[in-house]
Parts: C-alpha cells; sequence; structure tokens
C-alpha cells in the first residue's frame, strides 16, 4: 500500500475545502467599472486558515479574447463559455450593446450556446442592465426583479412575466439574485458575501473596499428630482440617534422630535431621503444588529433580542424568520461554525 497517498487522501477527506466559484460572464458592451465589482468584493474574503473562499474567473461567450467595453479600451479574457460549467454562481455584469437583447428581449444564438454551459442549480445574479440576460434566458419568469431605475419601464414593458420593482437596490430570490445600476452591484456582492459566510466577514470585505456595508434605503433616493430647498431639514440626525438606542423602545415621534418636525413631515422627508419608512429602517437595523451579536457574542437569544430592541426573544424570531428565512438559534449555529446558511430576502430595501 502507498501510505503516503493513502495519508494524502486521509486529509483530503478530512479537509474537504473547495472555494465557491464565481464565473463572471464579460459580454460586449460591458461597463469596467462593474466587471470589476466581483473581482474586488469577492476576491477579498478568507477563512480562519487564510484560505480564499471564492475562486473568481471571467469568461466569454466566445474563445479566448478582447471583448469590447462602453470604453475606449477592450478587456482581454482569459476563458471562453465553457467556464460557466464550472460555476456555483454565475454573475452578469451591465452592457450597453444594442441588438436583439434590448430589442425583442431574446437571446442571440451565441448567447444561448454559451448560457446552456451553465448547471442546473447553480446560482444567478446580475447587476444593473445584465438582469436582461437572465430575462431573455427565461431565469426570471414568474419572479421578482430590479435594474435601474432608468431602465425598469422599458424592461418591464419587454418582460411582463418579470415583477419589476424599480425601488430597491437589490432582489435576493434565493437562487437568483438581480440588482439595481452601477454601485449597487457592490451592495449585492457584499450581500452574497453576508448570506454565505456571515455578517462579520462581510463587514471586513467593506472595510477594506471603503464602502458601507450596509446602504439604507433604496433607489428612491436617487431617483432625479427637483432640487430641495437648501434649507430643508436632513432626517440624518433623527437616524444617528436612532442607531445609538436600537435597545430602546422608539416611537416615531421621538425621532421626529430629534429634527424638530411634525410626524407627518418627518415621515415624508425620511422616505425621500431613504428610500423606506421610518418603522420599515428601524426593523432592518435591528435585524443587522441582531445579526452582528448572534455572530460575535455568547449573549442569550434573549439578551440579543433585548439588545436589538425586539423585546422578546419570539418578536426577534419573527423577525429574523421574515427578512432572512432561518431563526436565530439556526443562523448562530451556522455563521459561528463557519458554514453555509440558506437565507432569502425577498426584497432588499
Amino acid at each position: 500500500m502507498d501510505t503516503a497517498n493513502g495519508a494524502a487522501r486521509s486529509e483530503q477527506d478530512q479537509d474537504p475545502f473547495r472555494p465557491h466559484r464565481v464565473v463572471v460572464l464579460a459580454l460586449d458592451g460591458l461597463l469596467p467599472f462593474e466587471l470589476g465589482i466581483p473581482h474586488r468584493i469577492f476576491g477579498r474574503p478568507r477563512d480562519a486558515r487564510g484560505r480564499y473562499l471564492y475562486d473568481v474567473v471571467t469568461c466569454s461567450i466566445r474563445p479566448p479574447g478582447p471583448v469590447r467595453t462602453d470604453a475606449d479600451f477592450a478587456v482581454q479574457v482569459e476563458h471562453g463559455p465553457e467556464a460557466l460549467a464550472t460555476a456555483d454562481t454565475v454573475l452578469v455584469p451591465a452592457l450597453y450593446e444594442s441588438g436583439p437583447l434590448y430589442e425583442q428581449g431574446v437571446l442571440t444564438p451565441e448567447l444561448a450556446a454559451a448560457l446552456a454551459h451553465i448547471r442546473p442549480g447553480t446560482r444567478l445574479a446580475s447587476i444593473c442592465t445584465g438582469v436582461y440576460v437572465l430575462a431573455a434566458a427565461g431565469y426570471l419568469d414568474g419572479r421578482p426583479a430590479t435594474t435601474h431605475w432608468a431602465d425598469a419601464e422599458r424592461f418591464q414593458a419587454l418582460f411582463p412575466q418579470i415583477e419589476v420593482d424599480p425601488n430597491v437596490l437589490f432582489i435576493d430570490d434565493g437562487d437568483v439574485l438581480t440588482s439595481a445600476g452601477v454601485a449597487a452591484g457592490i451592495d449585492l456582492c457584499l450581500h452574497i458575501v453576508r448570506r454565505d459566510h456571515g455578517t462579520a466577514v462581510a463587514n471586513d470585505v467593506a472595510r477594506r473596499t471603503v464602502v458601507p456595508p450596509h446602504r439604507d434605503g433604496g433607489q428612491a433616493q436617487y431617483i432625479h428630482r427637483p432640487v430641495p430647498d437648501p434649507q430643508q431639514a436632513s432626517t440624518t440626525t433623527a437616524r444617528v440617534w436612532a442607531l445609538g438606542r436600537l435597545h430602546e423602545p422608539i416611537q416615531l415621534r421621538d425621532m421626529a422630535d430629534q429634527v424638530s418636525m411634525s410626524v407627518r413631515t418627518f415621515t415624508r422627508r425620511f422616505r425621500e431621503e431613504v428610500g423606506v419608512s421610518p418603522g420599515q429602517w428601524l426593523t432592518q437595523q435591528r435585524v443587522e444588529r441582531a445579526r452582528h451579536l448572534l455572530e460575535s457574542s455568547d449573549l442569550s437569544v434573549d439578551q440579543v433580542a433585548r439588545d436589538a430592541g425586539f423585546g422578546t426573544a419570539q418578536s426577534m424570531r419573527q423577525h429574523l424568520q421574515t427578512a432572512l428565512g432561518v431563526t436565530p438559534t439556526s443562523y448562530r449555529r451556522t455563521f459561528r461554525a463557519g458554514g453555509n446558511v440558506d437565507i432569502r430576502v425577498p426584497s432588499a430595501t
């Protein structure tokens, strides 16, 4: 018996680690900024032993070679469509290229042949107008999706079978995720890291990338509106005040008082600035606080519920089940162990 080979096989059996492979599909007309997002975000996370948690590969629908961008340069892609067959996650960045995809909502034969390499069960994601590829391929039929707010109406008209939400930064529908325009791709990729490996890992990537780990609100805050009166007050002070008191009962009146507004004016202004209601925003912040405490502390579930402002473990359990699809105990067990959990977020705002 070859003892050396036997020992090697035994070690592999004990440590079946394999990084999650993300294959980025680079299509003609792509935006270089968005092409770089998945490599920046997924190229950073490591486990406690220093091993990269993701393996990021870029491929084209043609043999290796140059791919046109919307800038004055092309990018050299080293992998052909066969790489899609090796993916655990396929991500399609935005592209600006006229043709059947945008005019009729259909795939070209070349693109259809490339997508045929994707294995059943592969997670799919898109940034901005990359959603046209997933839609034309039928992956989004009957499902919710988003794209850049300026393109949402046209996208909905082209694909009426899809539930388009133009107000959110991204939508997580389990095995298919879509994001709004440009920088929302960062939010989406950070969300995927958070979903796969927990808040601590995602926050570390965000810090190294110098971006917020979780942006408040949705696209509503970025849609063009008439310039407001510069004398109008902001709700920022109220949000900062509330974040320091999540463990306490917070009433809408309390938040409005921080910026000397009526409840009605405050609610309207808050939604204009953040994209969601004050109540929805508070719940989001408390869910994030609970996730952090469940991952990073040994506090009991009851204590986490109190510190996050849910009051009772039952209330926190209901909110986490609604927001993430898992119980507090299951979430802690998975992420404290460095494992994986299927978190489904129907709509991220």
